[in-house]
């Protein structure tokens, strides 16, 4: 009989890459997600360069003996999915990559244990009860790393309170405890060398609340904020945060599928509390798919209306007639996609994240309408009446027309900027409606990026095509656009599809495909084929390609 034997280095160093941070600030974000799932309301931190140590304590619900032991394996969690936004323990389980030993003291009731561990080989973790040192109250955890390194950014307080005042910006916003006072109802404090980190309302004068409400809800079960600056923004505040119970997930503009006209100088966190139930495993990221995928493309969508009706009050959306000229000539080629990627998922088994399959093995792919909807399947959501604003919450964006596609910005109903304007409905979960559900599968948008060499780019669900590059305008003057937009999606698409040496190949048959749609999207309805003035006749792939 054989035995499974795991290589712990190999496994914690694929957790770590999982992560998009560097090792030292997951492991910090890891043990304080850890700490509130806890039920901690103070999080302390001390580092100690003399001794290259850095103690981490918080006042949480502690843990019981077995459940300490249990905590040295590798994924064990006590807790139930999608109701944290800590996963097992892992920021102090990857701190074995960078300490010589990991102390973990826990006291919970009677129970008051502690336990040694540490990275003895690639293959061997182990830990040993000692003495509790003394690190915790009257309940709660401790832990204090042991680095290897004596100039690790851990023992640099100024490195940790940028790692908390970036990742759990909500926490450290009053603005934001009313919404969060569900989860952590005796409030959530930081204290670094001694000093409770200050509580700050963020975005002065130029901020603009945000509110939203799932169906007849009276309270908000979203809010958040936009910042608009007269300057550039620091790198690490452009973009729309989203987090969830505390923590922010992620930030930018990709992954909202929107961008406004001056992108460098709004910025904007949105805590959106339910989403903690679609986090993937790893708490690093939101699934796309199921159920739980369903619900977040629904707060995702809400969250763009509002973010796009909010840029157009301020007069920093894009041009939406120019947008709408644009979308009417990229219709075609969405068609198109819908047969050539449920075709090449076949080949290409990585492309099945964007193509649905139905029942009886049928495949297609819910690709975005003019009207802003597409077929969702099961798990599908529908969009719900708007309550009134209720006095002092803040004012809210209006609620915009539902986008061409998602990420396109369409102009939204004019108001006076004096008078309150209503929060954004949020499709709700388990509810069906005539109207199919809102779209949320793989679109295309356009961008200037002159400094970049690549055709387009995939970002979340959308293929960001560069008009500015040189190779786009020539397509435009000599009216062969639709065929650019092919190539462009097709060497967008590749890094998904294979690997960088297979690229050439998948662009050929993606290309390929894509001239046999031309015929059948024609014929589809029951007519004969028509060329459309887009969408040119497909040349060769091999004379694209070469």
């Amino acid at each position: 009989m054989g035995e499974t034997r795991v290589d712990l280095l190999h496994l914690l160093e694929d957790l770590r890459d999982a992560y998009p941070g560097g090792l030292e600030e997951t492991i910090l974000t890891e043990i304080v997600a850890n700490s509130l799932d806890s039920g901690a309301s103070l999080v302390a931190f001390a580092a100690d360069p003399a001794a290259a140590t850095l103690t981490v304590v918080d006042d949480g619900a502690g843990m019981k003996r077995r459940e300490l032991a249990r905590f040295h394996d590798i994924a064990a969690t006590t807790k139930t999915r999608g109701e944290g936004i800590g996963f097992a323990g892992v920021g102090i389980k990857l701190g074995l990559l960078a300490c010589e030993e990991v102390v973990t003291e826990t006291r919970r009731g009677a129970t008051h244990v502690a336990s040694a561990w540490s990275l003895a080989s690639r293959h061997r973790a182990p830990w040993k009860w000692v003495p509790p040192p003394g690190m915790v109250g009257e309940h709660g955890t401790a832990v204090r790393l042991k680095l290897r390194e004596p100039l690790s950014p851990l023992l640099e307080h100024g490195f940790i309170e940028a790692v908390l005042q970036r990742h759990f910006q909500p926490l450290l916003d009053p603005a934001f405890d009313a919404l969060l006072a569900a989860h952590y109802p005796r409030g959530v404090r930081f204290a670094v060398r001694g000093e409770v980190l200050p509580r700050l309302r963020a975005g002065g004068a130029g901020r603009a609340p945000l509110a939203i409400r799932v169906g007849r809800q009276r309270k908000p079960s979203a809010v958040g904020y936009l910042v608009r600056s007269d300057g550039a923004l620091a790198e690490d505040l452009r973009g729309v945060a989203v987090s969830t119970r505390g923590k922010i997930i992620k930030r930018g503009w990709d992954w909202l599928g929107l961008f406004p006209s001056q992108p460098e100088r709004v910025g904007g966190v949105i805590e959106v509390p339910a989403l903690a139930e679609c986090l993937t495993l790893n708490k690093a990221d939101f699934i796309r798919t199921g159920p739980r995928g369903a619900a977040y493309l629904a707060y995702r969508k809400a969250v763009q209306e509002a973010v796009a009706a909010q840029l157009a009050a301020w007069g920093d959306a894009p041009d939406a007639r120019a947008e709408a000229t644009r979308r009417r000539r990229t219709r075609p080629l969405e068609r198109d996609l819908e047969a050539v990627l449920v075709d090449l998922a076949d080949d290409f088994p990585l492309l099945t994240a964007l193509v649905e399959r139905q029942a009886g093995g049928q495949r297609r792919l819910p690709i975005g309408r003019p009207d802003g909807h597409a077929g969702a399947g099961a798990g599908s959501l529908a969009a719900v009446a708007q309550e009134p604003a209720a006095p002092g919450e803040g004012v809210a964006a209006p609620a915009a027309p539902a986008p061409a596609a998602q990420g396109a910005l369409a102009p939204p109903p004019e108001a006076p900027e004096s008078a309150p304007l209503p929060p954004t409905a949020v499709p709700q979960a388990g509810r069906r409606s005539g109207k199919r559900p809102a779209h949320y599968a793989l679109t295309l948008q356009f961008e200037s990026r002159p400094e970049h060499d690549a055709l387009g780019r995939l970002a979340e669900s959308t293929v960001w095509v560069n008009e500015a590059h040189p190779a786009y305008r020539r397509a435009v003057a000599s009216k062969s656009e639709g065929y650019h937009l092919a190539l462009t999606v097709a060497m967008a698409l590749a890094p998904l599809a294979v690997e960088p040496e297979q690229a050439h190949g998948f662009v050929t048959a993606f290309l390929t495909r894509w001239g046999e749609a031309l015929l059948r999207v024609g014929r589809g309805r029951g007519g004969a084929s028509r060329p459309s003035p887009t969408r040119p006749h497909a040349a060769p792939p091999t004379e694209t390609t070469s």
